[in-house]
């Protein structure tokens, strides 16, 4: 599947970002959950591909103290809110207009994801699209949320 530990145990950098309402959502208020942060764009096709798996992890794990947050890069909520319509995505979605969080992350090239575990530490990483509803995926999560 190709997540990777990270170098050194760290913990991931609390941030704030707008959902698609609005709504300010900080990193921190979903401590107690594993969290998969994805950082996306809609013009990336590799974006695009792995979306739909997110998706269905997402629907299959939610209830066992799991979620994804899905970082827009760059782009506004009008941009991004059809792609979210057509694909059907449920999770949530933040947007990083400015690149503040993408920084933070170093999340240099798209998609980039980091898995943190319940405590906000970051326990993995991936660079490029996963099949994030593979039975590893699956399996990795499972022992996360076990914890």
């Amino acid at each position: 599947m190709g997540v990777l530990p990270p170098v050194k145990e760290a913990e991931a950098p609390d941030f704030t970002l707008r959902d698609l309402t609005g709504k300010p959502r900080r990193l921190a208020e979903f401590r107690g959950q594993v969290v998969l942060i994805n950082f996306w764009a809609t013009w990336c096709p590799p974006c695009r591909a792995e979306m739909p798996a997110m998706e269905r992890l997402y629907q299959e794990m939610k209830s066992d103290g799991f979620t994804i947050l899905a970082v827009n890069f760059a782009e506004t909520a009008e941009q991004v809110e059809p792609f979210v319509k057509e694909l059907r995505l449920t999770f949530p979605i933040l947007l990083d207009e400015e690149g503040q969080v993408v920084r933070l992350f170093r999340a240099f090239s798209l998609p980039i994801t980091y898995l943190l575990d319940r405590h906000g530490m970051v326990v993995g990483r991936a660079i490029g699209a996963r099949e994030w509803d593979s039975a590893e995926a699956k399996h990795l999560v499972r022992a996360l949320t076990a914890r």
